[in-house]
């Protein structure tokens, strides 16, 4: 229970300590921006002022000035002096400018044509015209125009004589209508706002028309002097209803805390005041709190986060040591029970070699098997074709004994070239055999190696020299379109032909007892593998089924075969990466069996 309370006592010190933080944070960063703000102001204000303070003195010093005020009976003297203050007016760019006498009536001025002149008028009450009077040099005031009523910031110098005399001050009004459009609200600060004091207090430029004219003195005791009502005519200078809060940690000492109240709502500021240069003013910078909320509020929530992290990486290690003082008990128990599992899995993995050499050898025996039972296929079919072979040897030796008997009786009559003829047939009759016994010699040879790139039309080629030779039906019609170029495949030319035998010897077979009996062979193909089909004009295959291709299965008396001959041919196409595919003929009787096997080019 007592590390509970520490964590949360700690907790607690955590969030604190984080919000006071983020609150020092959070003021000095709205403090920052608000003194980069008000650096930016108050050199606009030093521009403005550089600009207009030289003219009133460059103007006193106007020969037409002097004279006027040495003349003030003289109207064409005082129509010259008019105009060429509307001149000056438009070159600075100033409201009015005119001319006054010592005793502050105005003599001359830019807007003489106008109801509202100012000829005629005195502004001895103003303190620009004191000033100026008192002094002898420059002054700069602000204050509503007396006739206008429109705000103007007054520059005004004394017109002396050559003896060194005072004999009158110049005016010049600038409104600041220019100014005030560059004392913007600051785009980089949210919530932030903008007044320009008065020595007394009262705002005469304000980011908020609300607080135009208003009272942040925060004086209670009374109402405002004569002299400062006097600058603004006919405005209730209200006192704003604030309330200062005092300085926060960290802030320096132009910045305070205050609360403001009006019809917006109760809203907290932080207030930073920066005196203007050359003249009474302050500029009050006032940025909304809200933001110094939310720093807080992220302190808190990364002091929290943090704690947490603390917590938790305390809790892991404490855990973490425990568990590491479990293992070390356990380590024992776990190195006797894997020695254990360990002899186990030796004894295991000894079995499993036993059994895996064992069916290694069962594949082995069963390839072995699945080989002789090929080459038993081929020399069953070489038994089937005895008696064909048989005849086709018969009938040349039997020409060869009549042809060297006759040569005998033609060599003891002296006709040598008759003799040389037969010679030569006995010899072709001789190659003819040699042939045919090479290509049963080949067609009985097991094959060896793997398969390579293979030409279709050899296969066919000596699988028809094998079956014609068995041929006993003189009224066949054996149809080969042989490719004029190279049909190139993968496989084993030698189980290609013993496929291409037994498929061809089955079609002649079909044809038993039909009349006009045809086989043709035909080679087509696409681009990734080539077509070889053995259609014949039989009976068919019953049902069209798939039927024919299991083992022992056949439409032939026992003589004929047992049933094996397609099974192994589509075992053997099937190595070799094709397919054998048999179904009754669309076109007619009969059946067709198609052999497809991959294309390959000539230098694979």
């Amino acid at each position: 229970m007592s590390a509970r309370v520490g964590v949360v006592l700690l907790l607690l010190v955590t969030l604190a300590a984080s919000w006071s933080l983020g609150g020092w944070v959070g003021y000095r960063q709205v403090e920052q921006e608000s003194l980069e703000q008000s650096f930016r102001y108050r050199q606009l204000v030093a521009n403005e002022l550089s600009r207009y303070l030289p003219i009133p003195e460059l103007m006193a010093e106007h020969p037409l000035m002097l004279q006027t005020l040495k003349n003030p009976d003289d109207p064409a003297l005082i129509l010259q002096a008019n105009r060429q203050m509307q001149r000056m007016a438009t070159i600075v760019g100033s409201s009015d400018v005119y001319l006054m006498d010592t005793t502050g009536m105005t003599i001359a001025a830019n807007n003489f044509q106008r109801r509202d002149s100012f000829v005629g008028r005195r502004f001895d009450f103003r303190p620009y015209f004191r000033d100026a009077l008192e002094t002898g040099g420059s002054a700069v005031y602000f204050a509503l125009g007396s006739t206008s009523g429109v705000r103007g910031l007054y520059f005004s110098h004394a017109v002396g004589d050559r003896n060194g005399g005072i004999i009158g001050v110049i005016a010049v009004k600038v409104q600041v209508d220019d100014l005030e459009s560059q004392w913007h609200r600051p785009a980089a600060l949210g919530g932030a706002d903008m007044v320009v004091l008065d020595d007394a207090g009262v705002s005469f430029l304000a980011s908020r028309p609300d607080w135009l004219y208003r009272d942040f003195s925060g004086n209670e005791q009374g109402a405002l002097p004569l002299e400062v009502r006097q600058r603004y005519p006919d405005r209730d200078l209200t006192p704003m209803n604030m309330a200062w809060l005092g300085r926060p940690w960290g802030v320096t000492g132009s910045s305070e805390t205050l609360r403001i109240a009006d019809k917006a709502g109760t809203r907290q500021y932080l207030s930073v005041t920066t005196d203007l240069p050359r003249l009474d003013w302050s500029l009050r910078v006032m940025v909304s709190t809200d933001r110094v909320l939310w720093t807080r509020l992220g302190f808190v929530a990364g002091g929290a986060a943090l704690f947490l992290a603390l917590l938790l990486a305390w809790l892991y290690l404490r855990e973490r040591y425990r568990r590491e003082a479990e293992l070390a008990q356990r380590g024992e128990q776990l190195e006797r029970r894997v020695a254990e599992r360990t002899a186990d899995l030796e004894r295991s993995n000894r079995q499993l070699k036993d059994e895996v050499r064992e069916r290694e050898r069962a594949q082995e025996e069963l390839r072995e098997t699945q080989q002789e039972l090929i080459q038993a296929a081929k020399l069953a079919v070489l038994g089937q074709m005895s008696a064909g072979l048989n005849h086709e040897m018969n009938q040349p030796l039997t020409a060869i004994q009549a042809y060297a008997r006759n040569s005998r009786r033609f060599l003891e009559k002296g006709a040598t070239e008759t003799v040389d003829a037969n010679l030569a047939e006995i010899i072709g009759l001789c190659d003819n055999m040699a042939e045919l016994i090479r290509q049963f010699k080949v067609f009985a040879r097991k094959s060896e190696g793997p398969p390579a790139t293979v030409d279709l039309r050899l296969a066919v080629d000596a699988a028809l020299k094998i079956v014609t030779a068995q041929k006993g039906n003189d009224a066949l019609d054996l149809r080969w379109h042989r490719p004029d170029t190279p049909v190139n495949c993968h496989g084993d030319i030698l189980r290609i032909e013993q496929v291409l035998v037994n498929l061809l010897t089955n079609a002649l077979q079909a044809v038993e007892g039909v009349e006009a009996p045809t086989v043709c062979i035909d080679i087509d193909g696409d681009p990734a593998e080539w077509r070889c089909r053995v259609r014949d004009n039989g009976p068919g295959l019953p049902a069209d089924s798939e039927q024919v291709f299991e083992p022992f299965f056949t439409t032939k008396s026992v003589k004929q075969g047992l049933g094996l001959g397609l099974s192994i041919s589509r075992q053997i196409v099937d190595a070799l990466g094709g397919r054998l595919t048999g179904h009754n003929r669309r076109d007619g009787l009969g059946a067709e069996f198609i052999i497809t096997l991959p294309r390959r080019e000539a230098s694979e």
